[in-house]
């Protein structure tokens, strides 16, 4: 039996931090996307890009893991995200502004949120457990401020 370390890490944690690597690039490409459509709101832009920026940074510190492992890391979104940045499109097209874009905004944090939660549970103890937790943490408040802009602007 042989340790797993951050340079020979296992076919199901590659697989793992592979997936994660999809739903962030998903995810900043959608608040980058949302930025675009959210009206005249300059808080809720500045959020949207702050947390774009840190979903890539998140997606690049994850495919150098996978690189360290000598694999090739994912380099696009999924078909889900993908979708996910159309909807957001017609409807910040249609129903536009803030308060909209917060909303979709909240349901991509609530599923790259729970893919970090299942992350965190097929690979604890692992060599790369204090990487997805220090994302899950910075995922976690990315979706409690969304959370909380959305409800201050609809209140």
């Amino acid at each position: 039996m042989t340790v797993e370390t951050k340079t020979t890490l296992c076919d199901e944690t590659i697989s793992c931090i592979q997936d994660l690597i999809s739903v962030n690039l998903d995810s900043e490409k959608g608040f980058r996307e949302a930025a675009e459509h959210c009206g005249d709101s300059p808080v809720v832009k500045a959020l949207f890009t702050e947390l774009a920026t840190q979903r890539g940074a998140q997606a690049i510190d994850l495919k150098t893991l996978v690189g360290m492992n000598g694999e090739e890391s994912e380099d696009s979104g999924s078909v889900a995200g993908a979708a996910h940045r159309w909807l957001l499109d017609i409807r910040g097209k249609l129903a536009g502004g803030a308060p909209v874009m917060l909303i979709e905004a909240e349901r991509g944090e609530d599923y790259i949120k729970g893919k970090y939660e299942e992350a965190l549970k097929k690979n604890a103890g692992s060599a790369v457990t204090d990487v997805l937790n220090r994302q899950y943490v910075a995922v976690k408040a990315g979706h409690d401020r969304v959370r909380d802009l959305r409800d201050a602007i609809n209140s």
